[in-house]
Parts: structure tokens; C-alpha cells; sequence
């Protein structure tokens, strides 16, 4: 598969917001745009449309769920490539599928969906939980114009500075690569500061810690962030650099931390055993850690702008000999227990928030 950005969509205003930012990232990035739907329910796959309504009806609102999102992408991006596909799997198993061989997965980090019943913000975590690959979460109302600073006149505007991309850095675990590399290429592709934020605290101790023992620690907390950050500045001399420390938890620091920045890059440890991609997340760790081939209609935007292709909702994304067992159309939760750093940024963040999964 060629790379691109994914988004999943889902008709809430969420989904289409975090659609809006996919698009601006595929922009920056070349790629193009694949928007993804996922129903759970309805008619087995590859069945014909002439069943009753009611098993219909997922089909039907997922296409208008895309068209709507193809036609508002087409008339704000004209020059991006878009794909849209409908697939009739449970949201998070479509999400990792699709995401595979993906530069970029980007959902909505909270709010109703209409994913199957559930809501997107366990939607989010479960799919956080066993990812591959990065993943944004956005929240719903961010605009173009809140990615850059204000303007003179304290408005912000499209036409001003990007706000810088904050990275959590841990120096008390091992190099983080795959999380530095997307940190300054996000700097980089917007041509904005990166600052790199590290949660320090003193060692437990029996007696309170004295104002030397507690400069030194922090005076080695710097040289250790110092240290970790100057192999990066020299891969990527045109990305300034600032180092922030703070002393306290990581949850409470990254939430700070993320007031004024355009991104917040964080890492997410991959856990042993992640499973499989069929949307059960139960016992995972989730967060952060530290700190049949279907036929395609061609269509075109109302703009004129991206051109499209919309899949057959009849048919799957897999080959013709797919099974065509009904659909199991039961609704399950998704249970997934969080770390406080994965509460934090998934309820408290207001800024998109890149989880990149690392060893």
C-alpha cells in the first residue's frame, strides 16, 4: 500500500474535525488523504442492497457520512488527493487495519459517535492501546487558524507563525527515537520551534530534600535532556530548539505544557502481546508511558478540486472470496484501562496530540 494519511470519520463533529487536520497534515506531508468509515452491523458483506432498510441503514449512513466529508474536504483543500472507503468492521479493527502501512492515523479524541454505539473517546484509547504506528487525537473545533500564533491584532490567522510542537522527553529511559524523529520533522514541515518538556522530580527520600540536593538534580535532569536532544539538532539544524523542565508529575506537566503549543508529541510504549486487530483491548496498557474487491464509483468534489473514489458500500475491502458470514451485530464495550498520563492528554489536552509508539 502506498503511503498516505488516514483518517476515520464518523459523522460527529469530532470526526470531522480531525478530518479537517488530516488533510492539512497530508498537505504538509505530499501524501495523499484515505477517510474511513467503520459500521458493524446491517447487511453481510458483499450482500445486495434489496434487504430489509433496517439492515440497510448502516451502509446508507456511512456513504453519506463520507460523501459529506468528501464534498467539505474537495471545497477547503482542492489540491489534496482523497480517498473515502466504507468498512464493515468493528471501529477499532477497521482503525488498526487501515492504519497498517500508514505514515499518519488521525481520529477524534472525544464525544458521541456514531462508530457502532460507541463512544469515540474509548474508541480513541483502545485504539491508542494496541497501534503500530503514530496516531493524532483531535478534538472537535480546532481550526486551521488555531494551528498558527496570533496576529497583531491578537487574532489568529493562517498567514501568521505556526505555534511551536511540544515533545515529552523522559532522560531516565532509553532514547525514544521513533518519537524525536516525528517530533522535529512536525517542527520542521511548519517551520516552527520545538520545545522539549521533561517532568523531573526528586528521589523519595526520608528527609525533605535541601535546596543544593535539589539544584543538582535539576542541574543533571538538564545536562541528561542536553545530552539526548543534540544528535536531533544536528539531523535537523533549521529546527530551533527549546528546553523546558518542570518539576512535578508527568500527567499535570504535559497538560501545562500543552497550553499555547500547535502539537504535542508524546511517546507510547508498545506492549508485549498487543493481539490481535479485532477491537478487544481488554488488559491492555494503554498511553503513554513516562511522562471482496468492491467496485468504485468516480467522483468529484463540488469544488472541482480532489478527486475521488467512494467504494461500492455492497462490498468489503478484501477480496472476492471473503466469507460471507453475517455480520456479528452485537455491541460490545471497549474495555481498556488507562494510565494517568493517557486520561490526561485524551480529557484535559486541547491541542491535537501525537501518540507514537516506541520499544
Amino acid at each position: 500500500m502506498s503511503r498516505s494519511v488516514v483518517a476515520g470519520v464518523d459523522g460527529s463533529p469530532e470526526g470531522l474535525t480531525a478530518a479537517d487536520w488530516a488533510a492539512r497534515e497530508a498537505l504538509r506531508r505530499g501524501l495523499p488523504l484515505r477517510l474511513v468509515h467503520a459500521w458493524e452491523a446491517g447487511l453481510p458483506e458483499g450482500a445486495p442492497e434489496t434487504g430489509p432498510s433496517g439492515l440497510r441503514a448502516p451502509q446508507q449512513h456511512a456513504r453519506q457520512v463520507l460523501q459529506r466529508a468528501l464534498a467539505r474536504l474537495g471545497e477547503r483543500y482542492p489540491r489534496l488527493d482523497v480517498t473515502a472507503e466504507q468498512v464493515p468492521r468493528a471501529p477499532v479493527a477497521a482503525l488498526l487495519a487501515e492504519a497498517a502501512d500508514a505514515d499518519l492515523l488521525v481520529i477524534g479524541s472525544q464525544g458521541p459517535s456514531g462508530l457502532g454505539g460507541f463512544l469515540s473517546g474509548a474508541v480513541a484509547l483502545a485504539t491508542v492501546a494496541r497501534i503500530t504506528r503514530p496516531v493524532v487525537l483531535v478534538r472537535a473545533g480546532l481550526t486551521a487558524e488555531a494551528e498558527h500564533l496570533p496576529g497583531d491584532d491578537g487574532i489568529p490567522s493562517e498567514h501568521t507563525p505556526y505555534r511551536d510542537v511540544a515533545v515529552a522527553v523522559d532522560v531516565g529511559a532509553p532514547p525514544a527515537d521513533e518519537v524525536l524523529d516525528f517530533a522535529f520533522r512536525a517542527a520542521a514541515l511548519r517551520n516552527a520551534p520545538l520545545r522539549a518538556v521533561h517532568a523531573w522530580h526528586m528521589p523519595f527520600s526520608h528527609r525533605l530534600p535541601d535546596a543544593e540536593q535539589r539544584a543538582r538534580a535539576r542541574e543533571a535532569a538538564e545536562n541528561r535532556l542536553s545530552d539526548l536532544l543534540a544528535p536531533w539538532q544536528r539531523e535537523y539544524p533549521g529546527v530551533v530548539v527549546r528546553e523546558n523542565l518542570h518539576e512535578g508529575r508527568p500527567a499535570h506537566v504535559l497538560v501545562r505544557a500543552a497550553g499555547g503549543a500547535g502539537l504535542l508529541v508524546v511517546g507510547n510504549r508498545r506492549s508485549a502481546g498487543t493481539g490481535d486487530a479485532r477491537g478487544d483491548a481488554a488488559g491492555t496498557r494503554t498511553g503513554p508511558v513516562g511522562t471482496g474487491t468492491g467496485t468504485a464509483e468516480e467522483r468529484t468534489a463540488p469544488s472541482g478540486g480532489a478527486r475521488t473514489a467512494l467504494s461500492d458500500p455492497r462490498t468489503g475491502p478484501g477480496d472476492a472470496s471473503a466469507s460471507t458470514a453475517p455480520v456479528d451485530t452485537r455491541i460490545r464495550p471497549v474495555p481498556v484501562r488507562t494510565t494517568p498520563v493517557a486520561h490526561a492528554l485524551i480529557h484535559h489536552v486541547r491541542c491535537p496530540v501525537a501518540l507514537v509508539p516506541h520499544d
